[in-house]
This record gives structure tokens, sequence and C-alpha cells, in this order.
């Protein structure tokens, strides 16, 4: 278009030249120079327009190809942030898994080295008895006392042993352990604490099913009864796994399984759909174990159901 008013330009130049020249007495000479100059003048605009028309359309080629390499760049980057998020996602995932699978280890240890202190507890207890009473026995016989009547094989004064020296205190004259068929409280424990850890899940339930039957006066009583809890909600029975828990609870106020039990019971009623109970519970736990790791847990939860703590 700007070509073409150029080329109009020129011709009316050139016609008010000829005009002028037609209607002035102007000498032949000057009408010829300024008809030439009036040519270069036009071919100067017209070279001039298509400069700049070249100029536009490389400056047009290399925006296009900026903006080509800048597209390219975007989708580049975005294809790398989806895969970190993903990426993140994953560790995410397998970090929590790993950290339940570490709880529940370094709790089973916890166990087994609060239940060896009880019983080194009790085998000083009896050692410093033993050997009172051969103290005891010791004084006895370095005295001058004389000797003693002789009676027959088995008879004896009462409360006196077989051989005729007393007793030795804290000897216990009857056992009371539980039927000769049911295994040590240490060996279903720990039997039951490795199978779960080894996901053996049938067999750790029956080990520390036994152990609540024999042993359920124990201090461990409560944590068998939690790792039941576990053992079911592991399998995805989670009405199931919600009573266990709720039996740690109500049938063992004083157990250090009290936060944990709580915090498992939440997250067993939200998988069910029991929205409203799990927050209660959730928001429970952060308020009754402040400094805890389910403190932390139930406020991640929170967080990720987008109810406030």
């Amino acid at each position: 278009m700007s070509k073409r008013w150029v080329v109009y330009l020129a011709a009316a130049m050139l016609a008010g030249a000829l005009g002028g020249t037609l209607l002035g007495p102007a000498p032949v000479g000057a009408v010829a120079r300024e008809i030439v100059e009036l040519q270069q003048s036009i071919n100067q605009l017209i070279q001039g327009q298509k400069d700049m028309q070249t100029t536009l359309a490389q400056n047009a080629a290399v925006d296009k190809t900026l903006m080509e390499q800048s597209m390219d760049t975007v989708n580049k980057l975005t294809g790398t942030m989806m895969a970190l998020q993903k990426t993140v996602q994953d560790m995410q995932a397998n970090s929590g898994a790993r950290l339940d699978t570490m709880s529940t280890q370094i709790q089973g240890i916890s166990d087994n080295l609060q239940e060896t202190l009880a019983r080194m507890g009790k085998l000083n207890q009896q050692l410093t008895d033993a050997q009172n009473a051969i103290q005891g026995i010791d004084a006895k016989l370095a005295s001058n006392a004389p000797p003693p009547v002789a009676t027959a094989p088995g008879a004896g004064a009462p409360g006196a042993s077989p051989n005729g020296l007393p007793p030795i205190p804290g000897t216990p004259a009857a056992s009371s352990a539980p039927p000769a068929a049911a295994p040590s409280a240490d060996l279903l424990y720990s039997n039951g604490l490795r199978d779960l850890n080894g996901k053996k899940y049938d067999l750790a339930a029956q080990e520390f099913g036994d152990y609540l039957k024999f042993y359920g006066s124990t201090d461990l009583a409560s944590n068998a009864q939690f790792y039941l809890g576990e053992i079911l909600f592991a399998q995805q029975q989670y009405q199931q796994a919600i009573d266990a828990y709720s039996k740690v609870i109500d049938n063992y106020p004083k157990s250090f399984k009290l936060a944990p039990a709580h915090l498992k019971r939440a997250l067993a009623l939200i998988t069910l759909g029991e929205k409203s109970s799990g927050v209660s519970e959730l928001r429970m736990v952060v308020k009754s174990y402040p400094g805890t790791d389910e403190e932390k847990r139930a406020k991640a939860k929170l967080q990720e159901l987008g109810v406030a703590s």
C-alpha cells in the first residue's frame, strides 16, 4: 500500500514538473535535469521502502525464532517440574511407609529393653537375697553351736529344707507360673515382634493373642494389644483395628501406647469415611500429647485434610 502511494506521489511530482515545463518558459536543460533528479528521488524512496520491508521481515523471523525457543524452554521446564513433583510425592509416600516401619521396630526394641531391665532388677534382688542367705549359713557354721540332733531322713522343723538348713530368703514356696504348655512370656513377645516386622501377620497375631491370654496382667500386655491393632491396620481391616486400639485406650489407661493408639484409631476412622470423628481424635492427640511424634503426625494429617488443628 505504501509503495503505491510513493508511486502516486512520484507521478504527481513528474506531472507537475511536466506541467510547469509546458506552462512556463523554463529552459529545456533545466527541465530535463529536474526530471532526472525527480526520478532519482523516486528510486531512492522505492529502495528505502524495500530495505525497510526486508528489515521488518528479518526482525519478524528473529522474533518468531525467539518465541519458538522460549516456548520449547517453557515446555521443557514444565515437564521437568512435573517429573520433580511426582518424584517428591513418591519419596514422601515411601518415607511415610519407612517411618511407620521404623517406628514399629523402635517401639519393639524399647519394649524389649524395658522388659530386660525389669528382669535384671528381679535377678539382682534374688542374687542379693541369696548372698544374704549364704552369709547367714556361713555365720552359723562358724559358730560353736552344738551339732543338730540326727533325725530321720525327711523329718525336720517346719519350714526347714530337706537338708536341715533354713530356707533361703526370697525363694518362693511354690511357683505360680502359667500352665506348663504355655510358652514363656519373653518367647511369645519377641516372636510376635519378629513376625510383625517380617510381615507374617497371621503368625504374629496368634503370638500376641497367646501373650494376652497367658500374660494379660504384665506390663507389656498393652503393647501386645496395640500390636494386634497394627496387624489389623496393615491388613486393611480398619473396623477391627479400631476395636483393638480402643481396648488399649480403655483397658490400659497408664500405657505409653495411648498416644499411638489414639493416632492410629483416628487414621482408621478417616479411612472408613468417618472424617468428623477422625478429625476430633487427631485434634485430641495434638492437644494431649504435645512434643511427641504422634502430635507431629496428627498435625500433618490435619493439614493434609485442610482443617485447622
